[in-house]
């Protein structure tokens, strides 16, 4: 099993590179799960998780008291 980083940009839209990658690691999920929306599932997870992390950091910037 290989785990490794990447960066996304989330302030505009997707370098055509990152992608690139995304589609690619879907179709080898694809190809593995027998399921042609890995892909798409992909995408998803990966908004959902920027999101909650931007979410997070956004809450982090407010001073408790």
């Amino acid at each position: 099993m290989c785990i490794f980083s990447v960066a996304i940009e989330t302030g505009n839209t997707w370098h055509h590179q990152a992608v690139e990658l995304v589609q690619e690691i879907g179709r080898r999920t694809a190809n593995i799960t027998g399921d042609a929306s890995e892909s798409n599932f992909l995408f998803q997870q990966l908004s959902v998780a920027l999101q909650r992390g931007n979410a997070v950091s956004y809450q982090n910037t407010f001073t408790t008291s």
